[in-house]
């Protein structure tokens, strides 16, 4: 049975607009960060989204924890439409949907303690802990991500990168949310340390009994913990499906580029392994392609691919065949065998 989905976001936009003039700004255009995103997010499940830098991930990231307003469309948690919310109703809304940010060593206010860090929620919603109780649960917090509890008077300073990620990790279960949306959680770690962090990560999951929606451009990272993903290209998803469908079974030509170019330790299936090299460099946002917007980079383009954007859905060859079915946005979607990076 298919769990429910608490987070269901449809035709997410988000424009920033282009203005020209230092008194009277006129609009002259919009950057189109994220243009018409739908998803959804299962209880208990991670959703990873995947795409190239400035493909709009981190937009899409801010929007769902109510950090930018969504220029149109919908965020309903549990069916309601958290976008239109504003005051003590979004307050209450954001109490259950956290975030973990990207870089460890800008999250974190150098002039607080760990504790008053970690604490900072509960002086947001002081209904969540009593005061004299405060302390006990920000060192229970910190034992629950691997760090010592008598740390909570240290500063960011007095921590590793790593570390310092698991005080954020902290800070984003010190209210209990439901869903937890992690922002490129180990893009600025180590590799070694990106493990550890994963890891804690998928057992904080089980005892919590967390949503994710994971952000990262790592595919190999994306592919450990998720369980489904969807593939952004300029501000749209042009790919989604589960883990094994996305990687096992590409269909778009992007989604089969990235793959290509994800490094393979076997260096027998190295060898005949066949490297996609994309033409040419991501178009501006500002300024996107007509109909698909990877058709600039694409060597199945074709006239069609100009004026018709293609829909985000299963392509009409996928009735019996062997492979799974799944949401594919290209005209000329096909299969392709893809060498396997574990």
């Amino acid at each position: 049975m298919t769990a429910e989905a608490i987070l269901e976001v449809r035709d997410l936009v988000k424009h920033y607009p282009l203005t020209q003039g230092i008194v009277l700004k006129k609009q002259v255009g919009a950057v189109k960060a994220v243009d018409g995103v739908s998803f959804d997010l299962r209880k208990g499940e991670t959703l990873g989204i995947v795409g190239e830098s400035g493909c709009g991930k981190s937009t899409v990231a801010r929007t769902l924890v109510g950090l930018e307003r969504p220029t149109a469309g919908a965020i309903r948690y549990h069916g309601e439409d958290i976008a239109r919310l504003s005051g003590r109703a979004l307050k209450a809304v954001r109490r259950n949907i956290q975030m973990v940010f990207q870089d460890p060593y800008t999250s974190l206010n150098p002039r607080m303690t760990v504790g008053d860090i970690i604490g900072e929620p509960y002086d947001i919603h002081p209904e969540v802990a009593p005061k004299g109780d405060r302390r006990r649960r920000v060192q229970e917090l910190l034992d629950v991500v691997g760090l010592n509890p008598e740390y909570v008077n240290r500063y960011p300073h007095q921590f590793s990168g790593g570390q310092r990620q698991r005080i954020g990790i902290a800070r984003g279960l010190a209210l209990r949310p439901e869903i937890i949306v992690a922002d490129e959680p180990v893009s600025a770690l180590d590799v070694s340390v990106q493990a550890q962090v994963v890891n804690l990560l998928e057992r904080l999951q089980d005892e919590f009994d967390l949503s994710y929606v994971f952000i990262a451009h790592d595919l190999s990272v994306v592919r450990h913990i998720s369980d489904r993903v969807a593939v952004m290209y300029l501000g749209r998803i042009v790919e989604t499906g589960t883990e094994d469908e996305i990687y096992g079974h590409p269909t778009h030509p992007y989604t089969q580029a990235l793959l290509s170019a994800v490094p393979v330790p076997d260096p027998d299936a190295r060898e005949h392994r066949e490297r996609i090299l994309l033409a040419g460099d991501v178009p501006s946002p500002a300024d996107p392609p007509s109909g698909c917007r990877f058709r600039t980079r694409c060597w199945k383009a074709q006239p069609v691919c100009a004026e018709v954007v293609p829909p985000l859905a299963v392509p009409e060859w996928f009735a019996g065949a062997a492979g799974p079915a799944h949401p594919s946005a290209c005209h000329f979607a096909e299969e392709r065998h893809v060498v396997p990076s574990e």
